[in-house]
């Protein structure tokens, strides 16, 4: 095995860190792999926040989701789906003006800029993780930075034409986050189809979760619940974050296409 699938298969998610700075020299190199991430005809439709100010960690720590590990993560990036940085240049280079000159509406940025924004910002994000963790350096996705709409665009400045699509926190791993027991994915059967799309029948279901509902687990908070689909929704999909997210999305949908 080569290093880099090493290392792309020993990542986990972490989120416990030693009281351990990252040193400089670590989160330069992470940064330079970072911003050498494939990116929609070179036009790097994403920023990078480096949230340092202690005050605003803590404060992340709340509105995503109540997770305090967050607010002692030695470093916080946030990963911003940026349109705004094109649009302004647009502006500035004349590009109304010329759209005048030739009889044409001016475009601004619409839903297809902002998914495209979104691929390249998480595509970003994920050299990000690989990069860290080829040092030793833990990371965890945070999506709960797309909910809480009106306080993080306050809080982080942020102008129509970018959408906090998601956040990484770094640190080194505590020893016992190294020995943690890596979580099993599905088999690539379920994932991966050739040339169409095919729905999976109850049966195959019911084999592809087999494993994670031998570990389901029992007790009065379970009572009436049969399966991992229905403990999923209940936990996952109908919970108040969830609704939140769904909510916030919809605001930063309707401020982008204002």
């Amino acid at each position: 095995m080569n290093q880099v699938m090493d290392v792309l298969l020993k990542r986990r998610s972490v989120r416990a860190y030693e009281e351990r700075e990252i040193e400089a020299e670590v989160r330069a190199e992470i940064l330079k792999a970072t911003l050498r991430a494939p990116t929609a005809g070179n036009l790097m439709l994403y920023s990078i926040l480096d949230v340092t100010d202690q005050a605003i960690k803590d404060k992340l720590a709340v509105t995503c989701d109540n997770q305090p590990f967050i607010a002692r993560a030695p470093m916080v990036w946030i990963f911003l789906a940026d349109y705004q940085r094109w649009y302004d240049y647009f502006l500035a280079s004349g590009a109304e003006d010329l759209c005048r000159q030739r009889n044409l509406t001016m475009q601004k940025p619409e839903e297809g800029d902002l998914f495209l924004a979104c691929c390249d910002a998480l595509i970003a994000a994920q050299n990000a993780v690989i990069a860290a963790e080829s040092f030793g350096v833990g990371s965890c996705y945070i999506g709960d930075i797309m909910e809480q709409y009106e306080v993080h665009k306050e809080m982080l400045n942020l102008p129509q034409y970018v959408f906090p699509v998601c956040m990484l926190v770094f640190g080194y791993p505590t020893q016992q986050q190294l020995e943690r027991p890596y979580t099993p994915r599905f088999d690539e059967k379920f994932i991966v189809f050739e040339n169409q799309y095919r729905q999976l029948g109850k049966d195959e279901f019911t084999e592809m979760f087999a494993e994670r509902q031998s570990r389901l687990p029992k007790g009065k908070a379970m009572e009436g619940i049969e399966n991992v689909g229905q403990a999923t929704y209940l936990r996952k999909f109908s919970t108040d974050f969830s609704m939140e997210l769904r909510r916030s999305v919809r605001e930063w949908l309707k401020a982008w296409e204002k």
